[in-house]
């Protein structure tokens, strides 16, 4: 049984349809790359799954059980964190209070400064969130979401402000957090080649519409992606 499945969904913002009847699902332990151009619907993919949306149509099961019926804070108690694409920490408080903050609602083996300790931030612990570069807030974001011990973890353009040493190195720890934490990650990113790289299966959306799916080298070659990211040929 797939660990996240998202069944016709669709999602309308007035006269503007963001999710149009897509379906998706990612197995435990699968990295699931969602990909698409700006406004293809992504981010409001997540908000539909971490219940900030309710859906108009369709369904969200976690562990075969609808998420419908489950408050934002709810989801995180089911085993579910996210990042975000622009990052939301808490800027006046320290790095590791912000950790701290993650196992509130569910909390697991491993302690805030043991995460610290694996996203290699320990020594900074002291230090207010604001202080910090955007590349190293984006680390203690991923603390912070461990803490809460997910088996399903969200990122939202993990990769974006990144430099391109630290694009090559994320999609590294991506695969080691994945095994280390036994996790199902459902990955948005604009970076092509850390999809490619990192994910086992892609889904794409174009307009709010899922257009293929597949291997990243079925991806990639897909006619639809390729219209929809370099525009039809005349």
């Amino acid at each position: 049984m797939a660990l996240l499945e998202v069944e016709n969904v669709t999602k309308r913002f007035g006269g503007i349809v963001a999710l149009d009847g897509v379906s998706f699902a990612a197995e435990p332990g699968e990295i699931v790359g969602l990909i698409g151009p700006n406004g293809a619907g992504k981010t409001t993919a997540f908000n539909v799954i971490t219940r900030l949306y309710t859906p108009d149509a369709g369904d969200v099961r976690f562990e075969g059980k609808s998420l419908l019926g489950v408050p934002p804070s709810g989801v995180v108690r089911r085993g579910i964190a996210r990042t975000f694409q622009n990052v939301e920490l808490f800027r006046g408080m320290s790095v590791l209070d912000n950790v701290r903050v993650g196992a509130h609602a569910r909390r697991g083996e491993q302690t805030p400064e043991d995460l610290l300790y694996y996203v290699n931030l320990h020594s900074l612990r002291y230090r207010p969130a604001a202080e910090l570069p955007y590349g190293t807030q984006k680390r203690v974001e991923l603390a912070r979401a461990l803490a809460s011990a997910p088996r399903l973890l969200l990122l939202d353009e993990p990769a974006g402000g990144l430099s391109h040493e630290e694009v090559e190195h994320l999609g590294t720890f991506i695969k080691r957090m994945r095994d280390d934490y036994e996790l199902t990650v459902l990955l948005v990113e604009h970076h092509m080649g850390l999809v490619m790289s990192t994910a086992d299966r892609v889904h794409v959306l174009d307009f709010g519409r899922k257009i293929a799916e597949g291997t990243p080298a079925e991806v990639r070659g897909d006619k639809n992606v390729i219209e929809a990211y370099l525009g039809a040929e005349a």
